[in-house]
């Protein structure tokens, strides 16, 4: 799983600051009301997460990427919003606190490309929820899945910061179909002006789910009224050509 350091960060949150208001409305409708916290796993750095707070839900975070927990902290202090979050591999999730609710956001969960790691990481789930227990998550089948590339596909992309500088990430982006993996493998540089001031690379791989096949991974690891619903990221103009988008709820 990739590691999200301080560019990968930097590019991130300028590129997906803050998650659109249909998705913030879609999880805020769907969280139970008064039955206590909810939980965000691989939370990143506050994408969903500080929107959903300032909606007036009671969400926690955990993000193994100290770069992105960071992150999050300053922007939640920018925010005047305090809330825990906790440095943890979601493999072996252990947190303090039990909760009515746990999202897995933006298919965060298909980071995961062991299918035994994601198992894990929905029982360790479970095991923090409590009545009424409400897993949420957001998953898509990739474009490529069905349109596979024929070679690499090169990348490049420039992000603005507010200090004036810019962050560029170029990427090769793998696809195995046959593997149900796509590996992305990208180098960003922060520049300014003409100097390269850092660099940092970043591996990243993303794996897929049929509906089925998904359903069936969240009931072997323990839950129940399992569904496949409308997504919470709906799709828009952004949204690569032919990917497909739906949503997972069950019940622990």
């Amino acid at each position: 799983m990739a590691s999200y350091g301080r560019l990968c960060t930097l590019f991130y949150d300028a590129d997906k600051a803050r998650a659109s208001e249909s998705e913030v409305e879609w999880y805020s409708a769907r969280l139970p009301k008064d039955a206590g916290p909810a939980l965000e796993a691989m939370s990143g750095s506050g994408r969903l997460l500080i929107p959903l707070l300032q909606a007036g839900r009671n969400v926690h975070g955990t993000d193994m990427s100290a770069a992105m927990i960071a992150s999050c902290n300053a922007r939640l202090a920018a925010a005047g919003l305090a809330t825990p979050l906790f440095r943890q591999d979601v493999v072996a999730l252990n947190v303090p606190f039990r909760y009515a609710a746990a999202i897995v956001a933006a298919g965060s969960l298909q980071l995961l490309t062991d299918q035994i790691a994601a198992q894990k990481t929905l029982e360790r789930i479970r095991a923090h929820l409590v009545d009424p227990g409400l897993l949420l998550m957001d998953m898509y089948v990739p474009a490529e899945a069905a349109h596979p590339p024929g070679a690499p596909v090169v990348q490049v992309q420039t992000i603005a910061l507010p200090d004036g500088t810019k962050v560029a990430r170029r990427s090769e982006v793998f696809v195995d179909v046959e593997g149900r993996r796509i590996d992305i493998r990208s180098r960003f540089e922060q520049r300014e002006r003409a100097t390269i001031t850092a660099r940092e690379d970043e591996t990243l791989a993303v794996t897929w789910y049929t509906e089925d096949e998904i359903v069936a991974l969240v009931r072997d690891a323990g839950y129940r009224d399992v569904t496949i619903g409308e997504p919470a990221r709906a799709v828009d103009g952004n949204t690569p050509e032919g990917e497909r988008r739906f949503s997972i709820s069950a019940r622990a």
